[in-house]
């Protein structure tokens, strides 16, 4: 598939400020100024982020009361119950506050909602089951923002709620005791952009700082942090960047059983980075509560002795296999409709429905449908008689508004510009897919049909050295609003040497007059061989570290290549 190259936007009085006072190779003063870096000491916080860096938690509205509140049910020796969403970030803030509040108290219990009898966040069920248990605090994670109803039904059962939440509210907030959220209107916290386990996280750091104990432990939480901000697609700056980077540092020396068996049957090797987390642990955690009970994944995470860890991290392994086949099938099964739809190169939309797919990965299918075909996709099963949902747009569409527009065929729906779930009659699928091609035809730009590779800075081969590579991996890590960045150098030829590999994948290597070889490897662009034969082309791409055999290389990882 064609793909527009455009180089990402950055102010050069800024880059050229960076260069005064940081004396670095301007290609990186450029990078930094992407990221929104315009100072020294901005520069410093990024390259050398520093734990002391991080903001007072009390900063965060209503932290107060939550500390005040928690200490009460704690000397009261009240039950409190944790209460999580069923991804990555709502199992991993249960874990942590689990973990953390378990030294100074000891009735606990976590609650995780089914995800097909109860959907996300608080649910009547869940209240219901703190009320039999004679809980009288619930703490949400991840969850709880917009639950006003579901707070006022536990305050009439004599329950209170302090709510961790990093979603956007709504006008009337819950009448929780307390409402963490940076996102709040009247909230002067500086950093709006944590996890929801993040905020779990400046709940535990203000209650350390509040009684006075020991800062050590708090980092003892940060290998579950780094895991949600990994897989919840936050920013990767600020104090994300700077809860990751120690986060990894934590993760790579773990001490929890269940982090290493879970790396163990992810067949990762430490030192795990990101990718690792986002393609190893992360799809085995949400493997739980996209097939069955997420709290399969807070059993592993709290797992204290090695034979119970690796049996619970095999069950997750077992879990993700099967979301992997159902997803591979479906995948398939769309790419089949989808191929023989001779109509398809005039749509602009995807809407698919098969009532056997699986519900629980339909969001993934809807992805991977997004990555081949670059249209707006919307994939729905059948779920107790209703077809039910996720959507997934291409960037620059906001899916949420065209479906938004689609209400008047809905039972529900909900989600942002990039990813949205709905619900509808199956008699009525027909007419919202009518509808809602209509609508992308006439809102959707064309350009954002065309996948786009945001090339961070032209660069010439010479410059990729080993000094070169030195400061460009300190970037890491890297996530949103700070992703590898990717260069482009023209006017590369192939050395005769390159060839195909299993997969349609291009393993490259590349000359320029008056540079070295590099060896690249471009997954997927297998049919760019024949092109690249005895003439020059451009290519954009990625610099990676290469460990083979004992022998360690730059590698270019070849995102596109551009025939003359």
């Amino acid at each position: 598939m064609k793909k527009r190259w455009n180089l990402l936007p950055y102010d050069p009085t800024v880059a050229e400020h960076l260069q005064d006072v940081l004396n670095i190779n301007p290609v990186f003063c450029q990078l930094l100024a992407q990221r929104g870096i315009s100072s020294f000491e901005a520069a410093r916080q990024f390259f050398r982020p520093s734990l002391e860096d991080l903001h007072d938690p009390f900063l965060m509205q209503d932290m107060d009361v939550a500390i005040n509140r928690l200490a009460t049910a704690i000397q009261q020796e009240e039950k409190i119950l944790l209460y999580g969403d069923y991804d990555v970030d709502g199992t991993t803030s249960v874990a942590l506050m689990f973990s953390f509040l378990k030294k100074y108290h000891q009735h606990l219990d976590y609650y995780i909602p089914d995800r097909y009898q109860e959907g996300y966040g608080i649910s009547f069920e869940g209240i219901d089951y703190a009320k039999q248990n004679g809980m009288t605090l619930i703490i949400a994670m991840d969850c709880g923002i917009k639950a006003v109803e579901k707070v006022k039904y536990a305050k009439e059962k004599g329950i209170d709620f302090i709510i961790c939440d990093h979603h956007l509210p709504d006008a009337e907030l819950p009448p929780a005791i307390a409402v963490l959220d940076p996102k709040r209107k009247d909230c002067n916290y500086p950093y709006k952009e944590l996890s929801g386990c993040g905020i779990a996280f400046k709940l535990a750091q203000a209650f350390v700082e509040q009684h006075s104990l020991e800062t050590e432990q708090l980092g003892e939480l940060l290998d579950l942090v780094v895991i949600s901000i990994a897989c919840d697609i936050v920013p990767m700056l600020g104090e994300n960047r700077t809860l990751a980077f120690w986060g990894l540092e934590k993760l790579n020396q773990t001490k929890r059983a269940g982090l290493q068996s879970l790396i163990a049957v992810s067949e990762r090797q430490v030192p795990l980075n990101v990718n690792d987390i986002v393609f190893g642990l992360g799809p085995r955690i949400n493997a739980a509560g996209r097939l069955s009970d997420a709290r399969q994944a807070v059993r592993l995470l709290l797992s204290k002795d090695k034979n119970t860890a690796e049996q619970n991290a095999r069950v997750l392994q077992q879990r993700n296999q099967q979301r992997k086949e159902f997803d591979q099938q479906m995948v398939q099964e769309a790419k089949m409709i989808l191929d023989a739809n001779t109509a398809l190169p005039l749509q602009k939309s995807i809407v698919l429905y098969q009532p056997h797919w699986h519900k629980g990965v339909v969001g993934i299918a809807a992805a991977r449908v997004v990555e081949n075909y670059h249209r707006p996709t919307i994939i729905l099963t059948e779920s107790n008689g209703l077809a039910v949902g996720s959507a997934r747009s291409v960037k620059g569409f906001d899916i949420h508004q065209a479906i938004k527009k689609c209400s008047d065929v809905l039972i529900n729906f909900g989600g942002h510009a990039h990813a949205a779930g709905l619900t509808l009659k199956v008699e009525q699928v027909d007419l919202f897919r009518e509808k809602f091609e209509k609508i992308v035809q006439s809102t959707i730009n064309e350009e954002h049909l065309v996948p786009e590779i945001m090339i961070a800075a032209p660069l010439e081969l010479d410059s990729i050295t080993p000094s070169f590579w030195n400061i460009l991996r300190q970037f890491a890590p890297f996530g949103p609003a700070n992703r590898n960045p990717v260069f482009a150098t023209k006017n590369v030829a192939d050395t005769g040497f390159s060839r195909l590999l299993k997969g349609n994948h291009l393993k490259l290597k590349i000359k320029k007059e008056g540079s070295p070889v590099f060896n690249g490897i471009g997954f997927g662009l297998g049919d760019f061989f024949p092109k690249i034969q005895n003439q020059k082309f451009h290519i954009a791409y990625t610099i990676n570290e290469n460990n083979w055999n004992g022998k360690t290389d730059l590698q270019l990882n070849v995102k596109d290549v551009f025939t003359l």
